[in-house]
């Protein structure tokens, strides 16, 4: 919690449906952290959909953050660019809010943040996701903490699936029923998710409940997907395989926490998000996901949600980069993962011709970044345009100069949450990031959230995409649509 000594430090009570809580009042701003939205995720309450809360009477305290889903820390070079807080606890089912000092009965919009890490990292305990500038500019914000890995998203017989989901879905009907005690409006709420947050976002932009969970919604990096309950399995099948257990929910809760998270970090050693490797992905299945997000939203599910969509230039630099993996590709490696991956030949000489000189390795990243990430968001974005649904595309082009990222995945949340200057920031965007930028990114989420107009016009046959560069951040119309034609 960045509170200046300097600033006056005031206690403030909010009263939530289960109790009231105490947070502090400092620099205009109302924090409140470690809010449990559903019941400690522990006992018969594990594997099993999220419960409400125990009620309490006395005023619990809420002036540090609550404690984290178990995880490990990222290992090798990403270790050293996406920081991990790790807080023992077992009521990790929580949220922190960041609210504008209370001066009138007057509500304020609503964000609700749902981190990335590929569902198995990541928290709302992370110094930069502090909601405080969203605060300042009278935005009421909620971090989100929600079960990852074996806990959250592991496929078991005879047990739900998707409780990493279920787990947002309660977070945002805690945000509904309490908001507005912390002066938020619950008619105005924002969901909003970078990486696998955003992947969870959009299945529940495709959900049939969409519009009675957010009015509007934000998705950073995410790829819209999720897979068939056979393929989502198999990696509680190898953790269990692992462990010399069978992939049952008796079997997996005889293990603890600790155990579990042990054996997928063995799993999960040397996977990344373009390794084809196992990952934690969501199952389709008929009660939370009953069709692949992305198919349901270009069949037109959530169509009556504003949607603010994007991408950066550079995906999977955060991948290749950093661990030297970019440099070691050659010709014919290109050529397999092309393969691999469903590219066709065709459009492997439309990327060429578009980057003379590009390494085989840059090539290959600009190839997955856009069949992965940017050629779904288009295809959804059209998809909406014909179904008269708002929808405003963005890019952040702008390149960080630390490792060589470039922009990269996650390049873009400093800007967002306009902290460019905090340590973990400043160790993956650098110390001379453009503060003009992060001023420019940020004002348009706010916008988006307050008003549903982040500043540039919504999807139409033209495509505008506004570009986040640094410099002059103009809109570009129908950018690289050679290249997102000849991926399909």
């Amino acid at each position: 919690m960045s509170v200046s000594d300097q600033q006056q430090v005031v206690p403030v009570i909010r009263r939530t449906l289960s109790g009231p809580v105490e947070g502090i009042l400092a620099g205009g701003i109302e924090r409140f952290l470690g809010i449990p939205y559903a019941a400690a995720p522990v006992g018969e309450l594990r594997f099993a959909l999220p419960a409400l809360p125990q009620r309490w009477t006395e005023p619990r305290p809420a002036i540090s953050h609550g404690p984290t889903a178990p995880q490990v820390a990222y290992e090798g070079p990403l270790g050293r660019l996406l920081p991990t807080v790790l807080i023992p606890g077992d009521e990790y089912l929580n949220v922190n809010i960041f609210a504008p000092a209370r001066r009138s009965d007057t509500l304020r919009p609503v964000m609700v943040w749902f981190h990335g890490g590929s569902l198995s990292h990541g928290s709302n305990a992370l110094p930069g996701y502090d909601g405080s500038a969203f605060a300042r500019d009278a935005i009421v914000f909620v971090s989100v903490n929600y079960r990852l890995g074996a806990e959250g998203f592991s496929v078991l017989e005879d047990a739900p699936l998707n409780l990493g989901l279920a787990d947002q879905i309660a977070a945002l009907e805690w945000v509904k029923a309490n908001i507005s005690a912390f002066g938020g409006d619950p008619a105005q709420v924002t969901a909003c998710g970078q990486s696998a947050g955003g992947n969870t976002l959009a299945a529940l932009l495709a959900h049939p409940r969409a519009n009675s969970l957010m009015a509007r919604a934000i998705i950073q990096s995410a790829p819209l997907s999720a897979q068939p309950v056979a393929k989502a399995r198999r990696i509680s099948q190898r953790i269990a395989q692992d462990l010399g257990i069978q992939d049952v929910r008796e079997d997996f809760m005889a293990k603890s926490p600790t155990e579990l998270v042990a054996s997928q970090a063995r799993v999960l050693s040397g996977a990344t998000a373009l390794s084809g490797g196992p990952q934690f992905a969501l199952s389709i299945e008929p009660e939370l996901v009953p069709v692949d997000p992305m198919s349901a939203l270009i069949e037109g599910e959530g169509s009556n949600v504003p949607l603010l969509i994007g991408t950066t230039t550079e995906e999977a630099r955060l991948w290749l980069v950093p661990t030297g993996l970019g440099a070691k590709i050659n010709g014919i490696y290109l050529a397999l993962a092309r393969r691999k991956a469903g590219i066709p030949r065709s459009a492997l000489k439309v990327f060429r011709r578009n980057r003379p000189g590009a390494t085989p390795g840059e090539i290959l990243g600009a190839l997955l970044t856009d069949k992965l990430l940017r050629v779904p968001m288009s295809k959804v974005a059209d998809a909406r345009y014909h179904a008269r649904a708002q929808t405003h595309v963005y890019e952040f082009a702008w390149k960080s100069p630390v490792e060589e990222l470039g922009a990269a995945h996650g390049v873009e949340l400093p800007f967002v949450f306009d902290n460019i200057a905090l340590p973990d920031s400043i160790g993956l965007v650098g110390n001379s990031a453009p503060h003009s930028l992060a001023s420019a990114v940020h004002e348009a989420w706010v916008c988006f959230a307050t008003m549903g107009d982040p500043g540039w016009p919504s999807w139409d046959f033209s495509r505008p995409v506004k570009t986040f560069d640094g410099k002059k951040n103009p809109v570009i119309f129908s950018p690289r649509d050679d290249e997102c034609e000849a991926l399909g």
